[in-house]
């Protein structure tokens, strides 16, 4: 009896999906130059770290890695979910020059490749991409083929760096205790990626590095580091100018320039990870730094003003509780006297109240 073909079994029993990822021919192309296309995305990492107050905590990888000389271009280590600042601190290093000077890949892309996460389809990053002209492509629905490369790097890892490291998470083994800090990982990333760079590419037979750096050429920047933070690690929000200032995030920010602006609506840009003042603007045109009139010597986040709203709404749930008298158990409700009956009181609809 003649075998089936694999792949009319797996299309049969498992699907269009299975099929297409085992056996449909994959176009594996190359870009033409570095810097024309980047590979952006995001791993939960199989390690436990210390996070706050000693907590167990499972760190996340978002990778910028170069199409062309499959160089790591910029990376972040963050815990929590993924976020578009997260992506936003791993381009901003990918883009700008490195303090390293071995580290040489920097620059703009002509393309940006990433999938439809919230942090990548954010209007952050489309505001982003629009002024840094960059040209963002979504990979299709569940089909992670276009960042291969990203995701070969994301194995490397896996298999060449956690297994080295204290508090590595194995399938079907107990929990580990955690030993590494947050400081402690990202500086052993950032170690493997320089050797990752330095080290020949069995499919380029060259090093990334190399492959990137080529002949010598200039790559496109940002005038200044500054235009490119306020892109990147600050988040735009429409606002009206009120007669005491801005309000955002339950706090007040003023600036003697906004004055003209009152009734007015205006763009702010943010840091999420300090609200002690905002950067304000009329369309594209730049206004002022408005500053949190609470908290004007104060770096606050927008994880601290969410902490403290949580805190502040258990504290009020707690007192609720303390002042609503509880029902009086049952056994102490006293018991009617035998043979009582109880009249139910008729009302009809012309009754007057």
């Amino acid at each position: 009896m003649q075998s089936l073909d694999p792949g009319l079994v797996t299309l049969a029993l498992e699907g269009p999906a299975s099929y297409r990822d085992k056996y449909e021919l994959v176009f594996r192309r190359r870009a033409e130059h570095p810097n024309a296309t980047w590979q952006a995305d995001h791993t939960q990492l199989d390690i436990l770290i210390r996070g706050a107050h000693g907590r167990p905590e499972r760190p996340w990888l978002t990778i910028i890695l170069d199409d062309y000389s499959r160089a790591i271009c910029g990376y972040t280590v963050f815990v929590g979910s993924p976020s578009a600042i997260n992506t936003a601190l791993a381009l901003r290093q990918a883009i700008w020059r490195k303090s390293d000077p071995t580290w040489a890949m920097c620059g703009i892309p002509e393309v940006l490749h990433v999938d439809h996460g919230s942090d990548f389809t954010s209007l952050h990053l489309e505001h982003t991409s629009i002024a840094l002209k960059i040209r963002v492509i979504y990979s299709s629905v569940g089909r992670p083929q276009g960042r291969g490369k990203v995701e070969r790097f994301f194995g490397t890892i896996n298999t060449e760096l956690l297994p080295h490291l204290p508090g590595k998470l194995t399938k079907g083994s107990p929990a580990p205790k955690p030993a590494l800090t947050f400081a402690e990982l990202d500086h052993a990333i950032g170690n493997f990626v320089a050797a990752y760079n330095d080290r020949v590419h069995s499919e380029l037979g060259t090093s990334p590095k190399s492959a990137w750096i080529g002949n010598g050429w200039m790559p496109r920047l940002p005038d200044n580091l500054e235009q490119l933070d306020g892109l990147l690690l600050t988040v735009p929000k429409s606002r009206v100018v009120q007669r005491d200032g801005i309000h955002f995030q339950g706090q007040r920010y003023v600036a003697p320039t906004l004055a003209p602006f009152v009734g007015r609506s205006i763009t702010i840009r943010y840091d999420p990870r300090d609200l002690s003042e905002i950067r304000v603007y009329d369309h594209d045109t730049y206004i002022c730094v408005a500053v949190d009139e609470s908290h004007p010597n104060q770096r606050l986040s927008l994880r601290d003003i969410e902490t403290a709203r949580r805190a502040r709404r258990r504290q009020l749930r707690k007192e609720i509780n303390e002042r609503v008298p509880r029902a009086a158990p049952r056994d102490e409700i006293p018991a009617e006297p035998p043979g009582t009956r109880r009249v139910k009181l008729r009302t009809y609809e012309e009754d007057e109240s």
